[in-house]
């Protein structure tokens, strides 16, 4: 096993599952800590930051890979994932980076096309444990100045495809506990979007949605006035979407 940056590659399988060496997957890892949106990154060489990737393996399908890629970071099998583009500029890693990948995989190649996707995971405390143990940082996104090749390009993409899925689906719950404050889900939309939020009309509309249900539960040993967990009912969302394509708890012009 070869674990030099985060994860781990057994180059014992690379004879088996030679690697192509013109194509690889990155993925942009999102998490929610309450407060901010953070990105997975790993630390190359002790020096600069990349996001999680790997070149495909000849016998895998790409999003296998970043599947792949994304087990071995989080330890995860059932996880949020979407395709986000193709980058594939002939300029996009420099002659540093080149030879790095090629010395890294063991192979020799003049170029490499990416294929990048966005992945959601609640960051509790075993995901950050279990990530750090795997030599990766969750970084806060305002913090990030610079990125290793295009990467600081693929996770501005992906931080705008990320805020357009948020109006449309509710994808945010993939961030969040399975119990949640209302408080918690307006942060939520407010460190993404970066809209201030109305939090009367904002708590309103969750109310009346018919698909966040109040658990019953209040929070515990808070200083502030305990507030109510809410779950979201998946199943109750599926047959409300029908009504509207729109989410709708943000208004734009607060």
């Amino acid at each position: 096993m070869y674990a030099k940056f985060g994860f781990a590659i057994d180059y014992s399988l690379l004879w088996v599952m030679q690697t192509n060496h013109s194509i690889s997957v990155d993925c942009v890892v999102f998490g929610f800590d309450g407060q901010s949106l953070r990105c997975l990154l790993i630390r190359r060489n002790g020096l600069d930051y990349k996001l999680p990737g790997s070149l495909i393996f000849e016998n895998e399908d790409i999003s296998y890979a970043a599947y792949r890629v994304l087990e071995e970071m989080t330890g995860l099998r059932d996880i949020f994932l979407k395709e986000l583009s193709v980058f594939s500029d002939p300029q996009r890693v420099g002659k540093e980076d080149l030879d790095w990948i090629n010395s890294f995989y063991g192979v020799n190649t003049l170029r490499v096309v990416t294929v990048a996707y966005y992945a959601l995971v609640k960051l509790d405390r075993n995901m950050r444990s279990y990530t750090e143990e795997k030599g990766a940082f969750w970084k806060e996104i305002n913090n990030i100045t610079s990125l290793a090749m295009d990467h600081r390009e693929i996770l501005n993409k992906a931080l705008e495809m990320l805020s357009r899925d948020m109006t449309y689906s509710p994808i945010a719950f993939e961030l969040l506990p399975k119990k949640f404050t209302i408080r918690e889900l307006a942060g939520l939309y407010k460190a993404i979007l970066g809209v201030e939020i109305d939090n009367r009309n904002f708590r309103k509309k969750i109310i009346g949605c018919g698909y966040i249900l109040p658990t019953g539960d209040k929070e515990k040993g808070v200083a502030h006035k305990p507030a109510a967990y809410y779950i979201f009912d998946k199943h109750r969302y599926r047959r409300e979407e029908k009504k509207t394509r729109k989410l709708n708890f943000i208004n734009w012009n607060e």
